[in-house]
């Protein structure tokens, strides 16, 4: 006996979607931030002091800006902690409006802050748990990444790219 129903392609909501692609990008965060090697910014277990911090606001930017050899660790280190955090910037507040419903400059306050909220847990985690420096300036900068991703998110939105 065949049956003549047609299989349904199954359609996953964008919603769904962007919350699966959110999920993977915050455990690339995790994993950065927490458990791959930092490139030398720290002394590591066996290096004088061992865990380090700086809560000098702007600090290190200045000491990679003008001490560093040539451009490419300043660009890897400081343009990667703003990059870092562009994506969240773009996929939080698109998940809060579905979530909510409306979409508000309120949305907007929520992205940054919860982008520094999570840079400061991960800061305070990587100097209570790991060998790497917590550092005020990543903070600044983390932030400032979820600010530019929420500024391209609501400037698609405008072009009509993100509903």
């Amino acid at each position: 006996m065949k049956s003549n129903r047609k299989k349904k392609a199954i359609i996953i909501p964008a919603t769904w979607l962007i919350a699966a692609v959110f999920i993977i990008y915050l455990a690339g965060v995790f994993y950065i931030t927490l458990f791959a090697w930092n490139y030398g910014s720290s002394y590591g277990p066996v290096g004088p002091g061992g865990r380090n911090y700086n809560l000098e606001p702007f600090l290190s930017i200045y000491r990679i800006a003008v001490y560093s050899p040539d451009m490419t660790g300043p660009l890897r280190i400081l343009a990667g902690n703003v990059l870092l955090f562009v994506p969240f910037g773009i996929l939080f507040p698109y998940l809060v409006k579905r979530i909510l419903g409306t979409h508000s400059m309120l949305i907007g306050l929520v992205t940054v802050f919860t982008a520094m909220l999570m840079s400061v847990m991960i800061e305070i985690y990587q100097f209570v748990f790991t060998y790497r420096v917590a550092n005020v300036d990543d903070v600044i900068l983390n932030t400032l990444g979820g600010l530019t991703g929420y500024i391209i998110y609501r400037f698609s939105r405008l072009i009509k790219l993100i509903s």
